[in-house]
């Protein structure tokens, strides 16, 4: 009887099991939806394959996040990797199996952002809230006449729509703007078109996203956080009455979470993801090429990491 069969043999006989990276060394990573999270895991798979000489898989499907963090909490190799994980979206996940039960890890975030926009073109004529008070200026963004100037504010349903009235309606904005709730691709299509007839236009985004990558936009200055100025439940019935938000959105931190079983199990593996550093720019220009460009999301992290060694050697020394 061999050394290793033996070995089975005696764990086995004490009702235990063998750990699983003795039974399969893949490292499993979750299937989140959006573009950015899978832009970020196929990197991250390409990788591990690559440079570390190691093995990953994206697992199709994997996509609920409360089923990637139980998976990466048993720590058997079931799910391994939260590619994209926000805070404070994720507050619960991260409360449950970084704080509390120590089983999942993470590296240093990068942040994202949620605010107003116009074009670069447009930056000297807005640049404030205080800006948009001025009847003038809000006639210039009014598409239907109605009197009223028109900025978009997501589709129909986000929560996103409804803390931008929220804002409006805090800011003491509601007589001279109103909403215009559109899918995400309807309106990328007339921001398209209005940056290429140098048109007005004013709108909410977030990073990371393409159109960052892909055209000059700026910011529409907001005022500084301070107590008491975002109390919110957009929830409520009457979400419009009861809440206020008259501030600066405060930036998320966006973290990839792994299994700390991963210390053990793939010593490499774990200490390139506590040293990965991933900033806005880098992912909005992946996006950029899958979402935009509808690049396959493989192709496009593997040329990454081939024309960005000295980053990825950064990762994984």
């Amino acid at each position: 009887m061999t050394r290793a069969f033996t070995l089975a043999a005696s764990v086995a006989a004490c009702g235990l099991a063998l750990p699983a990276a003795a039974q399969d060394p893949t490292v499993r990573i979750g299937d989140l939806t959006w573009t950015g999270a899978s832009a970020i895991a196929h990197v991250i798979e390409a990788v591990i394959d690559g440079p570390l000489g190691s093995e990953a898989e994206i697992v199709e499907g994997l996509s609920d996040g409360s089923i990637i963090a139980a998976g990466i909490d048993k720590g058997d190799g079931s799910a391994d990797v939260f590619p994209d994980l926000w805070l404070p979206a994720r507050e619960a996940i991260w409360n449950a199996y970084v704080e509390d039960a120590e089983t999942m890890a993470h590296n240093a975030p990068y942040l994202g952002t949620q605010k107003l926009y116009v074009p670069a073109y447009m930056a000297e004529r807005v640049r404030s809230i205080e800006d948009l008070r001025d009847p003038e200026i809000a006639a210039m963004f009014d598409k239907d006449g109605n009197g009223k100037g028109e900025y978009w504010a997501g589709d129909v349903g986000w929560k996103s729509a409804r803390m931008w009235e929220v804002k409006f309606k805090s800011y003491g904005l509601s007589e001279l703007w109103e909403a215009e709730n559109l899918p995400d691709a309807t309106f990328k299509a007339q921001l398209k078109t209005a940056i290429q007839r140098e048109q007005p236009i004013l709108f909410y985004y977030w990073t990371p996203e393409w159109v960052h990558a892909a055209y000059d936009l700026s910011p529409i200055e907001e005022p500084a956080r301070s107590e008491g100025c975002e109390n919110v439940d957009l929830d409520a019935t009457d979400w419009l009455e009861v809440s206020h938000f008259a501030c600066a959105s405060r930036d998320a931190e966006i973290f990839v979470g792994y299994s700390k079983s991963l210390e053990t199990r793939n010593p490499p593996v774990a200490k390139f993801l506590s040293q990965l550093r991933l900033e806005p720019e880098m992912v909005n220009g992946w996006i950029l090429q899958i979402g935009r460009d509808e690049m396959d999301p493989r192709d496009v992290a593997e040329n990454w990491v081939r024309e960005n060694k000295d980053v990825v050697d950064g990762w994984i020394d």
